[in-house]
């Protein structure tokens, strides 16, 4: 009798855990754990939120890259809907030491207009790693667009040209300052305060109109972010 009561606990414990687990709170907003690790910890003082692909929950092959990166792999802002306005937040990457693929380069950005049950949503992310590459080709890829499920950074970068990346002057270990203003299917991202957009997507590739915001990494990326907020177009009456 003692082991049958002992294992209920157990079981009871374990289930409020794994509960708990899948939300987690910062600055007042309450976040749906997709596919990742997340918690709130300090980095050089301050109060942070860290976030990493869960590699338990969704694996990766490097040998089918494109079918195993560009996921739903976010914390998501519970009972929100947005389709146009602004997203702004402040984000910095590292490498995982050890990495699980070598190729990383701090993947990290924001998913929005994601589907409630994830699975459709846009995404605008960096690789700082990139940034500041002594190699012309890899710094035209610091900043990708791409739409869940159908278009990922793969088949972009070959039916469009070029058309949904390009440069920025941005580097792993350092606060870069994201600012997305997204109207109908038009992404216009600003970084680090520029008075001139960094990028444009002129033709969003997304199924959905509306939907939740992410705080979004990839594989090999400790991922950090504060100062998040959000401003919603007013719909027309």
């Amino acid at each position: 009798m003692k082991e049958v009561v002992l294992m209920f606990f157990v079981s009871v414990f374990a289930y409020i855990h794994y509960s708990y687990a899948q939300t987690i709170k910062f600055e007042d907003l309450e976040f749906d754990i997709v596919n990742v690790k997340a918690s709130s910890t300090l980095l050089n003082g301050e109060k942070v939120i860290k976030v990493e692909r869960d590699l338990d929950k969704l694996p990766f092959d490097a040998n089918r890259l494109g079918a195993t990166v560009d996921e739903p792999t976010f914390i998501k802002m519970k009972n929100v809907d947005f389709a146009d306005g602004v997203i702004e937040v402040k984000m910095l990457s590292k490498i995982q030491n050890p990495s699980p693929f070598e190729a990383a380069r701090g993947f990290i950005g924001i998913a929005y207009r994601i589907k409630e049950d994830n699975s459709a949503f846009d995404a605008i992310y960096l690789r700082p790693t990139n940034g500041r590459a002594d190699n012309q080709f890899m710094r035209n890829h610091t900043v990708q667009y791409y739409a869940y499920p159908d278009y990922k950074f793969d088949r972009l970068r070959k039916e469009a040209n070029g058309e949904y990346e390009t440069y920025a002057d941005i580097g792993l270990n350092e606060w870069i300052s994201i600012r997305i203003e997204i109207k109908d299917k038009k992404a216009v991202l600003f970084i680090n305060n520029q008075k001139y957009p960094s990028f444009i997507v002129s033709e969003m590739k997304g199924n959905t109109n509306s939907g939740s915001i992410g705080l979004w990494v990839d594989i090999g990326t400790e991922g950090y972010f504060k100062d998040f907020k959000f401003t919603k177009t007013p719909l027309k009456k």
